[in-house]
């Protein structure tokens, strides 16, 4: 049962967890890792770069593709949780092969999210100084230093305190930019828009004279702000009932995150104004939120707005390296990595060990990166696009592995159904296709370096089959005892 260890039928002692979570608990994670604050301050800018004032038709597009993606995720893990997240999904429905380079790929992303969340946090922090009028700056690998081990502590300490720290953060951001959401839209109303804009809702929600695959490409950068929207699958071990709630917390994520970025963007839309000169310094902009509260409201509330996105960041690293200690866990409890690395803290089950190495080597990265010379917003932009990169093949992975059971009709889905995720593979196949053309270096090399890190787990359980028996028969055990705990059936597979 849940709550220490249990033997399997080999005689291994398997570690696992006690169910603590409640569901809004488990929805934390997904919206900490996609940093709605972070997504909103510099999300907006390229889209407006190529789709002009069409940015909230763009991400309304985005939200669909996303929305497609999430089909797969929702369904499965309403018969599988793990803490390994897409390494049982993807284990259970195509393989443990497939499982064991899905879990690698997915530890690739969110080790790269902590590189650039913790960058992110010393980015954001000094503009907060800035905003403020202090006249410092401090190197930002300290500051990302001392964000690092912030994260690490607390999540070391119980789950519950990670996920309302999580909470607490992303929340006051999100209510200082719906604040500043509804001041543009008051201000645009009654004609005191920076341009005298009115709300131009036909102009931002039909395409008019912009391209189908012009609005498309932008959807690009829509999709980076809903990545990590399924981190919560990795509490699946840890959360009540998560048959039930891990499935309802991926789409509370998704959905709540979809009508925040549409409100969001389209204010920014409207606030910048929809002219040239309004797209112009909506595409020019480095933090958009920054800029209108300042334009809007004051430079009081850009100074809150920039510790809000401080928090978002830091919020994202948290999330970020929370996911990728569990995975690292999860990995080592099947037999890839020290045992010592799948052990768990007495007092608060934590799996301390694996979250310490994720935050060492995440230092270690952004150190070098310091120390060649590398600029904090080229470091967060660089190891950003390598993580949206491999989450789209892991993403991809689950709706191949939830059309095959379809196909194979193992659980009760209506074969109609099978349309959803095949256009979601669709989709996630042209947001990969876009990020290999029209991009310069060294953009141009990170989907080789994905596509290598892909293939490096793959040869792994090709040159170890052995790991990939016991991945498959550990799975197999784990899957069972779940059943069991939940008095709930699991298909055959």
């Amino acid at each position: 049962m849940f709550g220490g260890t249990k033997m399997s039928e080999q005689g291994a002692e398997r570690t696992t967890f006690r169910r603590k979570l409640k569901p809004w608990e488990a929805v934390a994670l997904s919206i900490g890792l996609m940093a709605p604050t972070l997504a909103m301050a510099l999300n907006g800018a390229l889209p407006a770069s190529r789709a002009g004032s069409k940015v909230p038709l763009v991400f309304l597009i985005g939200f669909a593709g996303v929305a497609l993606v999430a089909y797969g995720f929702v369904r499965l893990t309403r018969y599988f949780n793990h803490a390994g997240s897409v390494y049982a999904l993807a284990g259970a429905t195509l393989g443990p092969r497939a499982g064991f380079s899905s879990g690698w790929t997915l530890l690739g992303v969110y080790v790269v999210f902590t590189i650039d969340s913790l960058a992110a946090t010393a980015l954001f922090f000094n503009g907060f100084l800035s905003s403020a009028n202090f006249n410092v700056t401090i190197p930002w690998f300290l500051l990302a230093l001392i964000a690092g081990v912030i994260m690490f502590v607390l999540n070391t300490r119980p789950v519950r305190v990670a996920a309302r720290s999580l909470l607490t953060m992303e929340g006051f951001g999100v209510t200082f930019t719906i604040v500043l959401i509804i001041v543009i839209l008051v201000k645009v109303i009654s004609g005191h828009g920076i341009h005298g804009q009115g709300m131009a809702l036909s102009t931002v929600f039909t395409p008019g004279k912009v391209k189908i695959g012009t609005l498309a490409s932008a959807t690009v950068f829509a999709f980076l702000s809903w990545a990590g929207f399924e981190a919560s699958a990795s509490l699946g071990e840890e959360t009540h009932n998560p048959r039930r709630n891990i499935p309802r917390s991926i789409i509370a994520a998704v959905v709540l995150s979809g009508i925040f970025y549409i409100l969001a963007v389209y204010a920014e839309t409207i606030g910048f104004g929809t002219n040239a000169a309004g797209v112009h310094a909506f595409a020019s902009t480095s933090n958009a939120l920054n800029q209108l509260a300042t334009s809007y409201v004051g430079s009081w509330l850009a100074v809150i707005i920039s510790l809000a996105a401080t928090g978002s960041a830091f919020a994202s690293a948290m999330a970020s390296g929370a996911g990728a200690g569990r995975m690292v866990f999860a990995l080592s409890r099947d037999g890839f990595g020290p045992k010592f690395l799948s052990r768990k803290t007495a007092k608060h089950e934590s799996p301390a060990n694996a979250l310490a190495l994720v935050f060492s080597f995440s230092i270690i990265v952004d150190l070098v990166m310091f120390l060649v010379g590398t600029s904090v917003v080229n470091v967060y932009f660089y190891y950003a696009t390598l993580g949206v990169l491999g989450i789209i093949i892991v993403y991809a992975v689950v709706a191949v592995g939830t059309i095959r059971l379809i196909v194979k009709k193992v659980m009760s889905i209506p074969v109609w159904e099978i349309v959803l995720p095949t256009l979601g593979v669709a989709y996630l196949a042209y947001v990969f296709y876009e990020q290999l053309v029209g991009v310069s270096a060294p953009y141009t090399y990170f989907p080789y370096v994905v596509v290598a890190w892909c293939a490096l787990g793959v040869a792994v359980v090709l040159v170890r089959p052995a790991l990939a028996q016991r991945i498959g028969r550990d799975l197999t055990l784990e899957l069972e005892r779940q059943a069991y705990d939940d008095e709930e059936p699991v298909a055959d597979f």
